[in-house]
């Protein structure tokens, strides 16, 4: 038996645009992912999250489906232009009283919230996007409506949920809203980012003097193809480009030296420290916090692309023939985030870690008696979860699991064609069905560990 430390939190995660539905309802503004999915060619199947899971409705059936499953914790994010229609100024009544109705009903539960104040739904009323410093003040008024809101009953806060894509893979590779190609702008987005985290956390801790509040990060480990330098050095550019660009300066480190000089020579920064990057923001976006959050699903085996020095992807992922795939085609490797603890506990100690998101996507159906029988998740889970066990053995100061996700939802890019849920979810009929693995996941909580 591999017991988890007392106290250990155990919950589920989901965002607001991809369950609640409801977007063009009691006031709620427009945001960025609503334009993208609505733009031909954007979303898989030319999905949008119009009506989603349609929780904005259903929120009081989902908890109570939480609670008799023995979910102790409740990962979720609230809609920005659900509380502010405009991203700042006239608050919306409506949006605030559905969030305050939604943490009741978990306290009533006895399921801890932990809120998510940014899960990518921008609202499009900003000017710029996050390509404008202006949108970083207005996220610290939101964080300021929204913690003086529900701080009196949610003490657990996260400022951003991945950065990185909300930055990197949104204004650089245009795969989500709003859709650019362009790495200056990616690079000017993620500062403003950062340096809204670091102007949100005050406003939350003036809210609630005992608040937990911490960002969370999608990090995704490497490793290199071969002992080749050439491979080595992808590694580095890889890793650089994904993690240490905002693990080293929310721990007080700037950004990689490294990496700098490498986009000042692609020409997407015009020097290593531009206009934009005040010398007072690397304070601000290293402002102490309580934990941090980590995303993980995937270890990249990562080989160099040759002749190709000189581009801002210089590198090629290639795939593991002795691993299992999920659905996504994601590698299953377990041993990815059992590394990826233990660097960021010796590499930048923060004092604790949750790990935020670990799911994968298989899409296996109800059969005639409505059972959904996942074995590959169980098996994901299972292993995924033992890796934190050993990675706390090692010292890792890791306090929760978060699984991605509560239920089948509108995943992104990829709209309804991928399941990450522990209950499945008919979007015709709204009817969930829990699967083994949401049984499997109870029989954990239960027992503290596996």
């Amino acid at each position: 038996m591999m017991k988890f430390p007392d106290g250990f939190l155990w919950g589920t995660s989901t965002s607001s645009y991809q369950i609640e539905g409801a977007v063009n309802e009691d006031g709620r503004g427009e945001c960025i992912w609503h334009r993208f999915s609505h733009t031909p060619g954007k979303v898989h199947g030319g999905d949008t999250g119009d009506v989603a899971c349609d929780h904005y409705h259903l929120y009081q059936e989902d908890i109570k489906l939480m609670k008799k499953l023995g979910y102790k914790a409740y990962r979720f994010s609230i809609a920005w232009p659900r509380i502010l229609p405009t991203g700042r100024g006239q608050v919306n009544q409506a949006g605030i009283d559905f969030y305050s109705r939604l943490v009741d009903e978990l306290l009533a539960a006895d399921i801890t919230p932990m809120i998510t104040l940014y899960h990518w739904e921008l609202p499009t009323a900003l000017p710029g996007g996050w390509v404008n410093r202006d949108t970083a003040l207005a996220f610290a008024e939101y964080a300021s409506v929204a913690a003086r809101a529900l701080g009196d009953r949610v003490k657990m806060w996260t400022t951003l949920n991945e950065p990185w894509c909300s930055s990197l893979l949104s204004y650089y590779l245009g795969e989500h809203a709003p859709g650019e190609r362009n790495l200056a702008c990616a690079l000017e987005a993620a500062h403003y980012l950062l340096v809204a985290h670091g102007l949100a956390v005050p406003e939350i801790r003036s809210a609630r003097k005992d608040a937990e509040v911490g960002i969370v990060l999608n990090l995704t480990p490497g490793v290199p193809a071969s002992r080749a330098p050439a491979d080595l050095n992808s590694l580095r550019q890889f890793d650089g480009f994904l993690n240490r660009w905002f693990l080293d300066p929310i721990f007080g480190r700037r950004y990689p030296a490294d990496i700098l000089k490498e986009y000042v020579t692609l020409g997407a920064l015009s020097s290593e420290q531009p206009d934009y990057m005040r010398e007072e923001d690397f304070d601000l976006i290293a402002v102490p916090t309580d934990y941090l959050g980590i995303n993980y699903y995937m270890l990249h085996t990562i080989q160099a692309v040759p002749g190709e020095e000189m581009q801002p992807q210089r590198w090629n992922v290639i795939k593991n023939p002795q691993l299992p795939r999920t659905d996504m085609d994601w590698e299953v490797n377990p041993d990815g985030l059992y590394h990826i603890l233990l660097r960021v506990q010796e590499e930048y100690q923060p004092g604790k870690i949750y790990v935020a998101e670990n799911g994968a996507a298989y899409n296996d159906a109800p059969d005639e008696q409505g059972k959904v029988h996942d074995t590959r998740r169980i098996d994901y889970l299972r292993s995924h979860i033992n890796a934190i066990g050993r990675a706390i053995q090692c010292g890792v100061p890791a306090a929760g699991y978060f699984t991605w996700s509560f239920m089948d939802n509108f995943e992104w890019a990829f709209g309804y064609s991928q399941r990450f849920g522990l209950v499945y979810v008919d979007f015709a009929t709204q009817r969930r069905y829990p699967k083994d693995s949401a049984h499997f996941y109870s029989e954990v909580i239960r027992n503290n560990g596996l």
